[in-house]
């Protein structure tokens, strides 16, 4: 037995080390993704969606805080990708990995579940642990481009709200997704899968036109949502909205669309507010449908269980009943 412990003891530094780099790998690849599209905003360079923090919040929900590093070492990766290591870009490390630690927490304390089966937990992602715990990172990301001298303060406001708008769009698309993989098992068994083709064929044919014809088309969209949530909850609201995301950044970037005959911060302000109500129609919509659902299933449940009871009760009354005359018979015959 005493092997056994000794070879557990072992194997689990590796296993960390083995966790932390899947982790800032995970971190790293989708920071590069990210950087594909970018905007400028008052001279600054930022991402309308920014996967890591999506990432790294996803991570967290799923194996705990012990996973920190690898979110650091990430960060870190992606940052020596972009410039040097220097004390500012230590100040956004931090933020970067403060940031999703905090959503963590803030989660976890409102007793946050990963399902997102029910209206609260819908709510906690999209108010703690998006718009909260990315006030970190933007906060700090913009601050230290104001104290460096590489932003001036009439611009701090409108780089800090694109970076924070960024961030928190990469927990309320990426997390959800991920969240949803993570408790995927085979086999899959996949009911109405004409439907969820048929969804799939209009979705991609609708979506791309949506977002690249120059008349405003993006409301079309909507409808899609709609019908993915209603269907098929969060796994086909959440899928929809991170494609439609995707090909509207694509489209914003390239000032095409929609979005060509607009100025730099009006992309932006367009482009993220059409992200940000697509996600929270996605999220919350899945997450009252699924609560309904299982309400429902709960109330079926309940009236079987109670019909099972009373034909229980029912059945040993008639035995009780065909029973009480031969009891009367015999003592009829016995006083005789």
């Amino acid at each position: 037995m005493a092997a056994v412990v000794d070879s557990r003891d072992l194997r689990t530094p590796v296993v960390v080390a083995l966790q932390t780099l899947a982790v800032a790998a995970c971190y790293y690849t989708s920071g590069q993704l990210g950087l594909l599209r970018e905007l400028v905003v008052e001279g600054s360079v930022v991402t309308p969606i920014w996967p890591p923090t999506g990432v790294s919040v996803a991570f967290l929900l799923v194996f705990g805080l012990r996973c920190w590093p690898g979110i650091a070492l990430g960060a870190l990766f992606v940052i020596l990708s972009l410039t040097s290591l220097t004390p500012s870009a230590l100040g956004v490390l931090a933020g970067n990995t403060a940031a999703p630690v905090v959503g963590y927490l803030l989660l976890r304390r409102a007793g946050f579940r990963t399902d997102l089966a029910r209206l609260r937990d819908g709510l906690a992602l999209v108010f703690l642990g998006a718009f909260t715990a990315m006030l970190i990172s933007s906060t700090v990301g913009a601050g230290i481009l104001l104290v460096t001298g590489k932003l001036d303060w009439p611009s701090f406001w409108a780089v800090w709200l694109a970076w924070w708008v960024g961030d928190a769009m990469g927990v309320l698309i990426v997390t959800p997704v991920l969240l949803l993989l993570s408790r995927v098992r085979p086999p899959l068994r996949l009911s109405r899968w004409k439907e969820a083709t048929g969804l799939a064929l209009i979705i991609c044919c609708v979506v791309p036109l949506a977002a690249h014809s120059p008349v405003s088309l993006l409301f079309l969209i909507y409808p899609l949502l709609i019908w993915a949530a209603l269907r098929f909850q969060l796994a086909g609201s959440m899928l929809c909205a991170l494609f439609a995301s995707i090909m509207a950044t694509v489209a914003a970037t390239d000032r095409s669309g929609p979005f060509e005959q607009l100025t730099r911060v009006e992309v932006m302000i367009k482009l993220q507010a059409f992200n940000g109500a697509m996600a929270l129609t996605a999220l919350i919509l899945s997450a009252v449908i699924t609560e309904q659902i299982n309400t429902r299933r709960s109330v079926e449940r309940a009236c079987q269980e109670l019909v099972e009871v009373l034909e229980h009760l029912t059945a040993g009354e008639s035995a009780d009943g065909r029973a009480s005359p031969e009891d009367g018979g015999l003592v009829r015959r016995q006083d005789g």
